[in-house]
């Protein structure tokens, strides 16, 4: 879709047609499980590109509720663009951080490469004065459009220009979501950001307060010195990390001058979780009574010493992310998990145990071992009321099995 197309969806024509898709019965067929009986029908009464393009957005529409809930029936897409946006809760956690970090609530911040306005949304309705740009002339139309159909006009302006050709130094803020599809498909290299990240942290690096959205997965020696990090997980799923500079003391919070922060944070309770640079290793021992799967905010912070700590425990292993204790200690930052039996692997035994037990409800997680999951589940052909959680993981090397029961509050002393 080009721009031209994607504008005739907002004159009264296309309105009507988005409104008849949405508000079908079934009369026109379904526009997402069944799009070319839908299509053979609305091409009656109206153009077929309109129709493509309508039909594109209806199923559009359908997926980003996951993301956006209710706004996104109002709301415009492209595929590239829903992909990269970020969720409406996380959007919305960085606007609150925004203020928090800089005091600048009701401040000016502009958006670099702002895509189809999913954070622009967000700090629009915290407050903030938002200047938007994108270098992609079809982004630039919907993220207007996003933008007028929420009502937020009179708080933002979205234009066409490259992130270079703006000073971020004459904002109170500044945010930048680089493209990570510029070569056609999704790119982790953060070389292969649009733009570069290290030229995106030098953008924004010149406002008072300066965040850069990247991959969960990138690798801890990109985060400048001076920089805060942040890990982001949404209901147990890691989606994003962070890059965040300054603050009117030029200090990161919860950070030291010159030093590397990091913070994981949970969503949707908001718990945080910081490095401590008075923790240290924890302690390596062999299974306890209770297991602590820290979430994977946590893991890819590299705050697993510092959870630990928490539940005064000790890892399993001292390259995998398990972490063992004598005692329940509530944490948000943690699944926690009662071990039942612990043994070498083996599949007859593993088989055996859980037919002995009635489990037919069965979790299997994994973390330093090569057992394939799908595999071993048909293997173990579970049947039966009980349930069980079976983790799959290294002892002193050697491939081991735990059985486990999720751990509440009201688990009795032994």
């Amino acid at each position: 879709m080009d721009p031209e197309g994607f504008r005739a969806l907002l004159d009264p024509a296309g309105q009507r047609l988005l409104a008849a898709l949405a508000d079908d019965d079934g009369t026109l067929g379904d526009p997402v499980r069944d799009p070319l009986r839908a299509a053979s029908r609305l091409r009656r009464g109206y153009p077929a590109p309109l129709v493509a393009a309508a039909l594109t957005q209806a199923r559009l529409r359908a997926r980003a509720r996951e993301k956006f809930d209710a706004d996104a029936d109002r709301m415009y897409f492209t595929p590239d663009g829903l992909e990269q946006a970020t969720r409406r809760t996380v959007a919305d956690h960085r606007a609150r951080r925004f203020a928090a970090r800089g005091r600048l609530e009701g401040g000016r911040l502009v958006e670099l490469c702002c895509g189809i306005g999913g954070d622009l949304i967000a700090l629009a309705r915290a407050g903030y004065r938002v200047d938007a740009l994108d270098s992609d002339p079809l982004t630039v139309e919907v993220a207007r459009a996003n933008v007028a159909a929420l009502g937020l006009g009179d708080r933002v302006s979205v234009r066409r220009a490259d992130a270079e050709e703006v000073d971020a130094g004459a904002y109170d803020a500044a945010f930048c979501d680089p493209g990570r599809r510029a070569t056609g498909s999704r790119t982790f290299d953060p070389y292969g950001y649009a733009p570069p990240l290290p030229v995106a942290l030098g953008l924004v690096g010149r406002a008072r307060v300066g965040c850069v959205k990247v991959a969960p997965g990138i690798p801890h020696t990109f985060v400048p010195a001076g920089a805060e990090a942040e890990w982001v997980s949404d209901g147990g799923d890691v989606k994003e990390a962070a890059l965040w500079l300054g603050d009117p003391a030029g200090v990161p919070v919860g950070g030291r001058p010159g030093g590397v922060a990091r913070r994981a944070t949970l969503l949707p309770s908001g718990a945080t979780l910081a490095a401590d640079p008075d923790v240290g290793d924890p302690p390596v021992r062999g299974p306890q009574r209770f297991l602590y799967e820290p979430d994977g905010a946590v893991i890819r912070a590299h705050l697993v010493a510092e959870a630990a700590a928490l539940v005064d425990g000790a890892l399993l292993d001292r390259t995998i992310a398990y972490i063992t204790a004598d005692r329940l200690v509530p944490t948000p930052f943690a699944a926690a998990y009662e071990v039942t039996d612990v043994f070498p692997f083996s599949l007859k035994r593993l088989r055996a145990l859980l037919r002995a037990r009635g489990v037919g409800n069965l979790t299997i997680k994994k973390r330093g071992s090569a057992v394939d999951v799908e595999r071993l589940r048909r293997d173990l052909r579970p049947s039966g009321e009980g349930s069980s959680v079976v983790v799959l993981t290294r002892l002193a090397g050697s491939p081991t099995v735990l059985l486990c029961q999720p751990a509440g509050h009201g688990v009795p002393p032994r």
